[in-house]
């Protein structure tokens, strides 16, 4: 087993986050959680990075929680920090919902088997990119527990009431193929070019003015929860301090000249 559980990498301005437990599928435990919750604010804060690229190591994604840890009393409510935090119901700094708080956009590259947290983890990604060998198996009702870890949230927005019952409570296993079918994913690729494919799609997202991409992100997320007025108010304020931005400057300028924007991110 690795060390270092969490790699970050960086790529240009995307920096690319790799669940490193290759050998137990990149099954989460209470190591693992502290830190990737870590890596993922660092990213969020760090002016350089523009998007965040998260991927599994070896051939799968995440096979969920580590419950060879738990068992023993030493994962998911068994240890101190997260895991504490975890079995108290404080979920307030847990991997699922800092990703969802995020607002640097999150692209999956979902590698291979994504099954329990991995799931909900890989949902909880704004775009997701599969392997044609990934699949995602929501097998929490084949385990006694439900999705806790964004599940139940995520689903119905994404698949609607009908399809996210349907999926979360007959625990099933889908491949690629259904899941583009559903909707899950955003395409699937070969293997081989998963890597490059992702990533391509990254930079292309840094590419852009990332205040702006940034500020898209937070205006979605909170019109998940507001009414059309709401959201359109909020948004209005968002844009004016990017009407002050050199970006907005440059973006117009570029668009002038007919040349390819250089976005600072101020």
């Amino acid at each position: 087993m690795s060390d270092t559980p969490i790699l970050l990498e960086h790529e240009g301005h995307v920096a690319r986050v790799v669940l490193n437990r290759p050998d137990k599928r990149n099954a989460i435990s209470a190591k693992m959680l502290a830190r990737f919750s870590e890596v993922l604010v660092a990213c969020d804060r760090d002016p350089d990075v523009r998007a965040i690229l998260i991927t599994g190591a070896g051939r799968a994604f995440c096979a969920g929680l580590d419950l060879q840890e738990a068992a023993q009393g030493k994962g998911i409510g068994g240890g101190s920090g997260v895991a504490a935090a975890v079995a108290r119901f404080d979920l307030r700094d847990a991997p699922p919902t800092v990703l969802h708080n995020l607002d640097k956009p999150t692209v999956c590259a979902l590698n291979g088997g994504a099954a329990g947290y991995g799931m909900d983890l890989a949902l909880g990604c704004d775009i997701r990119i599969a392997s044609d060998r990934a699949k995602l198996s929501a097998a929490f009702t084949k385990r006694g527990v439900l999705p806790e870890s964004g599940g139940t949230w995520l689903l119905p927005r994404i698949l609607g009431w009908a399809k996210a019952a349907e999926v979360a409570f007959t625990g099933r296993t889908l491949s690629a193929d259904e899941c583009l079918e559903l909707g899950l994913v955003n395409q699937v690729v070969p293997a081989d070019e998963l890597s490059g494919a992702a990533m391509a799609l990254a930079q292309e997202i840094a590419e852009n003015a990332p205040l702006a991409v940034q500020a898209t992100k937070r205006m979605m997320r909170m019109a998940m929860d507001e009414t059309f007025e709401a959201n359109v108010h909020h948004v209005y304020l968002q844009l004016l301090p990017l009407f002050r931005s050199e970006d907005f400057q440059e973006g117009v300028q570029s668009f002038l000249e007919k040349r390819k924007p250089e976005f600072k991110g101020r």
